[in-house]
Parts: C-alpha cells; structure tokens; sequence
C-alpha cells in the first residue's frame, strides 16, 4: 500500500461532478472505437486496435459488456494495458474493486481501490510499457466533458512527459478564466482590500503593480504588460506556486499569451499558448506536449515578490492594483477560493512525493539560476530575516518579506550581509545596502541584482527537482 489516499476534497467535491458526468456523458451509449487506432503485433495482444477497442470498450453503457472488455484486457493484454485501467478507476467508481483486482494481477503490486493511489504508483514506475493509441484514448475521454480538450491531446502528439499521467483538473477549458489586461486602479481607490490580504507584487521599469490573491485564485493567470514589458504571472493554487514569466521569446516577433487547459500534471497546472495550443508546464515555463515540443522553448522567470498589501504598499505608494471590475462574476472576498485546500496537508490532485525532509505542503522559497537551484523553508525567513548562501559557485543572499509571506534573493558576489534598522535596507561591511525591486543598491551606488525567485508547496519544488538542496546560511 502506497500510503496515499483520496483528499476528501476530491471526495466530497469532485467526485460527484465526475459521477454525474460519468452517467450524463461517457455512459449514455457505447463508446465508438478511437478514430487514431494503428494496426500492428505486440506482445501479449493480438493487435493495437483490439487494445482500443477494448480500451474503449471498457467504458460501455452495458455492464456485462464493460465487465467482459476488462476481462479481456486482462486475459490478452500485458503492462500496455495498466495506463488505461487505471484511468478507469476514476471514472468506474462501482468498478474500483474488479479494477483494482486486474491491476493487482497485470503489476504485482498491491495498492488498493483509489484511482488517486494507482496514479501515484503509475509515476513511479516510469518503465511501464507503452500503449501506443493511449494518448487517442485520453483525447476522445476527455472530449466526452469538453471537446476542446481535442485542441491539446490527440493521437500521435507530440509530447516530452508522459501522456498517462495527464490528469483532468475538474474544470473545462478555460473554466478558469484568465484576467487579460485587467483594469488596475490607484492604491487610495482600493477600499476593498485588507492590510494583510496577500499579494503579488511586481515592479519594472519604475511601474509598480498589485495582484492580489484573493482575485488571481479565481484566475490563475494574468496577461498583462508591465513597465513596457509583457508578461504572464501564471499561479498554481494547487502547488501554491506564482512565477512571472517573460512573454518574449527570441527569434518570435508575437508575445505568447497563455490560459488554463483544464489539465493537469503532477498536480501542476498546464498552461496553453493561444498561438500553438501546446501544453506548457506552469513550473518550469517549458512547452512539453504539442507542436513546440522539441524546440528547447523556456520562458524568462522575472523577478516578483509574495507579501501583504500593507507591506507592499508602504515600499511601493504609487502601487498600482487589480480592479474588482474583471469583468467576471466571483466571490473576491478574502481567503474564498481554496480555503480548505490552503489550509489541509493533503493533496487534492496525485502526485508523488519522495522527498520527506519537510511536509508535502510545507511552504519554500525557491531560486534557480544556470548553476543550479535550491530552497529556503519559508519559516525560516521570517521577520526580514537575512540568509547568506550560495547556489553552486554563485553567492546569494535570501532576504525575508517582513510580512513573511515570500522573500527576494540577490546575488552575494562574496559579501556577507545581515538585517537592517527597517524592511528596506540590510547591512554589509559596515555600509548600508536599499532593498530594491531589482537590486540591492549600496551606499557608494554598485548594485548586486536581483534573483528571480518564488513560493511554492514542498511536494512541487522537490517533485521537478530531485534531490533538491535545501538552504541555511552559509559558513
């Protein structure tokens, strides 16, 4: 047994939309046999097309004909044939115990009924055999709740991670909608908001701008431009992770733009490009399934900091915030979206965890940068705390948010700093060193840059980054 079980947000909330589009949508006739089927020998199984069509099959309206699919899946099929049973256990629920019992058969393993628990065993078995035609099993699965979602997967794509552990998220496409050049509003007009609400803060070019959370949870995503600069803060609320990210790419003269697909992998959101359709990782900036895949695309992380509206505010007067006129429909009030979700250890979405140095959800601060990346435990920069460290053979120094919310990182270049008499200076060789948006400036004016940086939930950081080092002050 993995040890891993359902949230009960999963449960209590997504489980029952799934069964009433499992009985509105998937079960209202036989599923028709995938129109990408391929022909062809393979081990264990007579041909890739009575793989999909019994793959499809499986998802029948009439239960003896579901029940005889998966045994034949069983009887004729190998390892191909886990990938599809196990995405059956989510959507078969009065199946699970027949299901599980095949896979048990098929794997060795013993795990359990919980579809979530096989998809976290499916992620650490990455040399399971292939089913060829499963990417057009997904697509036409998940073209049963949106057929949008044909615009993402589809036989024969393109892809650098695996297409089984694709998830749907529980929403269609763009069901949660991106704020594209949101209106913002003066400090001194933003009544709504609380002296602790968070929020992101960015600065460039000498344009300074407020995001809170308690509107970018409802979105997700932001496109907007920045101080001359366009720029997309793309948040995952599940990996409690906001990374801004430079819309350019050089050699395209158009910025890309993105929104939410639905879809999620790891529990991280993918994000789309309007240009390409391709799926993009929200926690690397990198596209991975689609028709930029293979072209070593990866965004520009920009520098922005997670703090308190009071905090931000005093650093940054002539701040401009998001306006609650989005042109959407929601609840903006404080802590609404995903209060229980922020506020449980359990994941809503699979995704494995190896490293157990800190809790899943504990919160870090993370930096990468050419030579290699580490975190911070986020507890361990409160109160404007001041670490010393370095990242490979480059000196950084991780400064606090006084609100204890984020942190900014700067490079050392082999100077050793520590607190300052208020949040917006720290001290080195007896000098005074301005914390700034996009340096630290000292006192006879050199300046050490800032390092793009972000929160995130432990579970994500170390997911993408194994054996990941973790930070302290330096000797």
């Amino acid at each position: 047994m993995l040890g891993r079980k359902v949230s009960r947000y999963f449960d209590n909330r997504l489980m029952p939309m799934l069964l009433r589009l499992l009985s509105t949508v998937l079960l209202v006739s036989t599923v028709a046999a995938s129109t990408g089927a391929q022909t062809g020998s393979h081990a264990g199984i007579s041909s890739i097309a009575d793989l999909d069509s019994a793959a499809h099959k499986v998802l029948s309206s009439a239960p003896q004909e579901s029940r005889e699919a998966v045994d034949w899946l069983v009887r004729h099929g190998d390892r191909s044939s886990v990938a599809v049973l196990i995405q059956l256990l989510r959507w078969l629920p009065e199946d699970r115990e027949v299901l599980a019992a095949r896979l048990e058969t098929l794997t060795g393993a013993h795990v359990g009924p919980n579809w979530f628990d096989w998809m976290v065993w499916q992620q650490d078995h990455p040399d399971l055999p292939q089913y060829p035609g499963y990417a057009g099993f997904l697509a036409d699965l998940l073209a049963r709740i949106d057929p949008r979602f044909r615009r993402f997967v589809y036989g024969g794509i393109a892809h650098e991670i695996r297409i089984e552990e694709i998830v749907w998220g529980g929403v269609t496409v763009d069901g949660i909608p991106a704020l594209d050049n949101p209106a913002m509003i003066a400090a001194s007009a933003a009544s709504y908001l609380n002296p602790d609400d968070p929020v992101f803060g960015i600065e460039i070019n000498g344009d300074d701008r407020a995001y809170p959370l308690r509107i970018v949870n409802w979105h997700e995503m932001v496109n907007d431009v920045v101080g001359g600069v366009p720029v997309s803060l793309a948040y995952c609320t599940l990996c409690g992770s906001g990374i801004l990210f430079d819309g350019r790419i050089p050699g395209r003269a158009e910025r890309f733009a993105f929104g939410s697909s639905g879809l999620l992998y790891r529990s991280n959101k993918l994000m789309y490009d309007r240009q390409t359709d391709s799926l993009w990782e929200q926690f690397t900036g990198r596209p991975v399934v689609g028709g930029l895949t293979g072209f070593k695309i990866e965004l520009e992380p920009l520098p922005l900091v997670l703090s308190s509206w009071s905090q931000w505010r005093s650093r940054h007067p002539e701040t401009r915030v998001l306006s609650l006129d989005t042109g959407f429909r929601r609840d903006y009030g404080p802590g609404v979206a995903y209060r229980e979700y922020f506020a449980s250890p359990e994941l809503m979405f699979p995704a494995l965890v190896k490293d157990r140095r800190l809790r899943q959800k504990d919160l870090i601060f993370g930096v990468r940068v050419p030579g290699g990346v580490k975190a911070w435990p986020l507890a361990t920069l409160a109160d404007g705390a001041v670490i010393n460290d370095h990242i490979g053979f480059v000196d950084v120094v991780v400064i606090g948010d006084a609100s204890g919310r984020g942190a900014r990182a700067y490079e050392g270049r082999r100077r050793r700093f520590a607190p300052g008499a208020s949040p917006d200076e720290v001290l080195a060789g007896g000098g005074r060193w301005r914390v700034t948006e996009s340096a630290l400036v000292g006192p006879g004016g050199e300046s050490l840059p800032r390092l793009p940086g972000h929160v995130a939930y432990w579970f994500a950081w170390a997911g993408y980054f194994e054996n990941a080092l973790l930070g302290g002050p330096a000797p």
